[in-house]
């Protein structure tokens, strides 16, 4: 198996753990550890100052779980040590009456270790370099344009590494990630200042955030032409969006409204139209951690589950929902690899990896030229979702005017996406042939963050902007 570098503490563990698993699994119908270990390095550098943080703090310990079909029976113990995990496992499953509502299926034996592949590790970079690396991009940008008052560049890393072990499986992976982001500030005749940003984001190593000079190039021509923005006259139009916008609106539409757990609580139209149609026929929607280099992808779950994709929408048609091992079980659905947690401290429920519009068939000149005049949505800024009543709205830093074909030097800023969502996704009439992910976090309410991208291709449908 390949070396994962596992904190040192968490490989001398993990050699243990079947026996405190056969103990646990003679007295629980299931039982499971988790190993986690996160830590996290953040550098923002602008023309004022400099920042480099341990963001976020960083987490180390033991999950241990009892499922008897009715409850999940939890034990956290910080850190990885023997002794604490057994006296952990030992109170959990002794201290509890446990039903027999739950027989798991029989199941192969599942080992592996899995790395993220990468050119450069950023673990085999130091600090020192990596501030050298985004203090030189730092002044490659802000001297672009004499318009420019401010530039900033934020790099982020994340490492992650997890061990999970149930009675058939003993599995670990490593999961290095990384993101780039340049925000440039520019002021105008009126004083009043403006902002554009471009970001990366992968599972991988440095060489996925590299920013090329046509990238900063187009970086500052939209930047600027904020300067000239107007407010767009509200009303229908047929929309193009780019490829994050079409991801935020996926995010929104059939991400948070299908993870199962709120179908258990009540709070997700979506429960009431499984193999029913919610669009046309060219929507297709996947949530899939094992989606190469992805920002949300990973080999396996916080609750052992091999990452693999799961069809959300299938041509048009809502298929289903994504699931944890308790929502799964209550709702009699098959699980999907979806069971996640914040960090060792937080229980795992149901959440999104990468979620995007799969790809079409259409290129982006063929879909221009269907559009006689309307907007190109360019960039989103945020998202807001209505799980019960499927209400959308995305948010759009700004978009161009679409006319005879052509994006024109017109644009419009700030816009708003709304509606209905069946409805947007019904007036979806084409959809483009490449991809892009956006990297970014997301919530359950405003707690529970997981790293989570979204994305898509192009798509071309009507609906009201404000």
């Amino acid at each position: 198996m390949p070396d994962l570098n596992l904190p040192e503490p968490m490989a001398a563990l993990r050699p243990t753990l079947p026996e405190v698993i056969n103990y646990g699994q003679k007295k629980a119908p299931y039982f499971a550890i988790l190993l986690s270990s996160q830590q996290g390095l953040r550098i923002s550098i602008d023309n004022q100052e400099e920042q480099i943080t341990e963001e976020p703090p960083p987490t180390a310990g033991t999950v241990l779980t009892a499922f008897d079909g009715v409850t999940n029976f939890e034990r956290a113990v910080g850190g990885f040590t023997a002794q604490e995990v057994q006296k952990a496992a030992s109170e959990l499953v002794d201290g509890n009456n446990f039903s027999n509502a739950y027989k798991p299926d029989s199941q192969s034996q599942r080992r592996g270790d899995f790395f993220t592949p990468m050119d450069e590790d950023p673990q085999q970079i130091s600090t020192q370099e990596k501030l050298e690396r985004c203090r030189r991009l730092h002044r490659r940008v802000k001297g672009l344009d004499a318009r420019i008052v401010n530039a900033r560049v934020v790099y982020i890393e994340r490492n992650e590494a997890s061990v999970f072990a149930n009675a058939w499986s003993d599995l670990a992976q490593r999961v290095q990630r990384v993101r780039l982001i340049v925000i440039l500030f520019v002021s105008g005749p009126d004083g009043r200042v403006y902002y554009d940003w471009d970001s990366k984001g992968a599972t991988g190593g440095w060489e996925q955030i590299n920013f090329s000079d046509e990238e900063i190039q187009n970086l500052l021509k939209n930047a600027l032409s904020l300067l000239g923005a107007e407010r767009i006259e509200p009303g229908e139009y047929q929309v193009i969006t780019a490829p994050g916008v079409s991801g935020t609106l996926c995010h929104e539409s059939f991400g948070h409204g299908v993870e199962t757990d709120m179908f258990l609580k009540e709070r997700a139209k979506a429960a009431h139209y499984i193999g029913k149609p919610v669009g046309s026929a060219l929507v297709n929607i996947q949530d899939d951690p094992s989606w190469p280099n992805g920002w949300g992808s990973y080999f396996f779950d916080d609750e052992g589950q091999l990452a693999a994709p799961t069809q959300i929408v299938e041509n048009g048609i809502f298929r289903r929902g994504i699931t944890d091992l308790y929502s799964a079980h209550a709702l009699g659905l098959e699980r999907s690899a979806n069971g996640r947690r914040q960090d060792y401290t937080r229980k795992a429920y149901a959440r999104m990896s990468n979620t995007f519009f799969s790809a079409g068939t259409s290129s982006l000149e063929d879909m221009l030229a269907q559009v006689d005049h309307g907007i190109y949505l360019d960039q989103w800024s945020s998202g807001m979702e209505d799980p019960q009543g499927w209400g959308i709205q995305v948010t759009c830093h700004y978009g161009h005017e679409i006319k005879s074909g052509k994006i024109t030097e017109r644009v419009f800023a700030p816009v708003g996406i709304s509606g209905y969502v069946p409805d947007v996704l019904d007036s979806v009439t084409a959809v483009g042939k490449s991809m892009i992910l956006d990297a970014g976090m997301c919530g359950k309410g405003n707690k529970e963050y997981v790293l989570v991208a979204s994305g898509g291709p192009h798509l071309l449908f009507k609906a009201p902007l404000a």
